[in-house]
């Protein structure tokens, strides 16, 4: 069974190869432009349904699977920067505050789609300005929706973190395993810790 991952990011390829899985890398080209009015778990799951339906016809043996991820604070999407004063603005927003990552996840195979949104709840302590310009001066927050890494220096900022901690970085784990494994495709984990990981397999 032919695994294809509808996104270009390395954190994203990472994840899935922790877990046993080896997809190839086709992104996906489409306009992420919220639309009027949409909510961020309304634009998480349109967005992720666009992406996996942008590869065009599937074969019956291919699997691809989809994502996108935003931050909501206080109903509005906060996607990855503008620019290194959009950063900082982000930063000092967040800063002292609760707020939502959410994920939209779409599996899709020739014969239709399985979707879902998983949502992790994170606190940020208190962030200086000194400190935001500081963070964002190191280039780390310039691809990341929200402005920070929760598994880089970012770390630093995260108070407390309720639900997946793997979905804050890209991709929730658990959720993608179980929509993978329901389709057909089992991953076999390495059998030490740190070696390569193995090419999953399909189930009986």
């Amino acid at each position: 069974m032919r695994l294809i991952l509808a996104s270009a990011s390395p954190r994203r390829l990472a994840l899935l190869r922790q877990i046993g899985f080896e997809p190839e890398v086709v992104a996906a080209d489409i306009d992420e432009t919220p639309l009027p009015e949409e909510t961020p778990a309304a634009l998480v799951r349109r967005l992720s349904r666009a992406k996996a339906l942008a590869l065009g016809p599937l074969e019956p043996d291919t699997l691809v699977l989809a994502a996108d991820t935003v931050v909501d604070l206080d109903g509005r999407a906060l996607g990855k920067p503008r620019d290194r004063e959009d950063a900082v603005t982000t930063l000092l927003a967040l800063g002292g505050r609760e707020h939502r990552v959410l994920s939209g996840l779409c599996l899709r195979r020739a014969r239709g789609t399985h979707a879902l949104t998983v949502v992790t709840r994170v606190r940020l302590g208190r962030v200086t300005r000194r400190q935001a310009t500081r963070y964002v001066d190191g280039g780390e927050p310039m691809d990341k929706a929200g402005s920070y890494a929760v598994q880089g220096y970012g770390a630093r900022f995260v108070a407390s973190l309720s639900g997946s901690y793997s979905n804050v970085v890209g991709l929730p784990l658990h959720e993608c395993a179980r929509l993978l494994e329901a389709a057909g495709l089992v991953a076999v984990p390495s059998a030490a810790s740190g070696s390569s990981p193995r090419r999953a397999a399909p189930s009986r």
